[in-house]
């Protein structure tokens, strides 16, 4: 083999790299948009086959096939489908699992609209769910799983409080139970965290946040480790229509391209807000896994490389109003929610905690930063601004 022959090794490379697709003609460096509901053939014979390409627009033109491949290699999985948003992406493959009588077992701190489709829509078709507390150990969570479980879906860290637990360990049981393990891949992006790598059956992420990256679109992927698995969920989207737009699968693609550098450099940034938060006499503790002062520290670190640039804060006391005050006086922080995009938010989050079943012993108001791209700096003095507002 000639070494001009020899495929990209690095992520960021195959992200990037169009210039390997040589010998195909010219081109333009992206696909182009192919805005179409009715696809034309040549013969009547292949008016049926998609071996030729799409045979309905819902199938998804070029940008839609590219960014599912990348998303796939990056995923380390057997393929990856998309669909028209993050939520969505976490609903199919259980729309698509489980049947009436079987049980899902999930963290108590499950982001908030997932919660709401379990205990609603899945409830009502005859489907259980058991809230597991937040801070459980793997091996509790093992324990707690039963005969009518059939899927394990695993949020870490958790929503707002920010848990983590052995993935890789729960994995191997539910194997050895037929249980699938599903895994919100979202904080971990596909690059801090490669879920079926550790045994996971499906991994989702909301491409809404990192992927996109400019807080203008909406979409989920669903990254599957097998082909029975992905035919499976590919039925139910087909079966519902639950199909992206050509221009937004095409954001997603130009988003996906600079993903590394966004996540990594954002990552930095969140290292160094957090570390000066933890300074602050209104604080009375950050959560965020990557500081060794959190308690599932050694989790993060034996199972991520990397960190997404949201976390709590803790603050010491104070009421709605306090929390309110304080964000009303930042600057750079928008008041807006999700997070992933270049700009840094910030979200008063203690009210969402009373959904849980089991409560959250915090010393204070729970607030939520996403650090964006501005400079570090910059925020942390405004961020001094907010504080100065706090009650001591």
């Amino acid at each position: 083999m000639s070494d001009d022959s020899i495929p990209p090794k690095s992520l960021s490379t195959r992200l990037i790299s169009p210039a390997t697709q040589r010998g195909k003609g010219r081109r333009p460096v992206n696909p182009p948009i192919e805005r179409a509901s009715t696809m034309l053939s040549d013969d009547p014979a292949q008016m049926t086959s998609s071996r030729d390409g799409p045979v309905y627009g819902l199938e998804g033109g070029s940008a839609a096939r590219q960014l599912r491949s990348i998303l796939a290699d990056m995923e380390g999985a057997h393929d990856s489908l998309i669909v028209p948003s993050g939520l969505a992406a976490v609903t199919v493959p259980l729309t698509a699992i489980l049947r009436a009588g079987d049980e899902v077992v999930c963290t108590d701190a499950v982001y908030g609209p997932t919660r709401r489709f379990l205990t609603r829509h899945m409830f009502e078709r005859g489907i259980n769910t058991r809230f597991h507390p937040a801070d459980a150990t793997a091996e509790s969570i093992i324990d707690s799983l039963g005969e009518k479980t059939r899927v394990l879906l695993i949020e870490a860290p958790g929503s707002l409080t920010f848990e983590m637990v052995d993935m890789a360990a729960l994995a191997r049981a539910c194997k050895e139970r037929g249980i699938i393990t599903m895994v919100d891949n979202t904080w971990g992006a596909g690059l801090a965290y490669r879920p079926l790598e550790h045994g996971i059956d499906i991994s989702v992420q909301a491409l809404t946040k990192y992927v996109g990256g400019h807080s203008d679109i909406l979409m989920g992927a669903i990254s599957v480790a097998t082909k029975a698995m992905a035919d499976t969920i590919f039925e139910t989207i087909d079966d519902n229509g639950w199909h992206v737009s050509p221009d937004d699968a095409w954001l997603a693609l130009r988003g996906i391209r600079t993903l590394p550098l966004r996540y990594r450099s954002q990552f930095q940034s969140a290292m160094k807000v957090v570390q000066w938060l933890e300074q602050q006499p209104q604080v009375s503790r950050v959560l965020y896994p990557p500081l060794p002062s959190f308690p599932h520290h050694d989790l993060w670190n034996s199972q991520f490389d990397g960190a997404a640039s949201v976390f709590g804060v803790v603050m010491k006391g104070g009421s709605r109003a306090d929390a309110q005050r304080l964000m009303t006086r930042l600057s750079l922080f928008g008041m807006g929610y999700s997070w992933g995009g270049f700009e840094s938010l910030v979200t008063y989050e203690t009210p969402q905690l009373e959904q849980r079943l089991h409560q959250a012993d915090l010393e204070g108001q729970l607030m939520r930063f996403h650090i964006g791209l501005e400079g570090t700096d910059d925020l942390i003095a405004d961020l001094h601004r907010g504080l100065s507002t706090w009650p001591t």
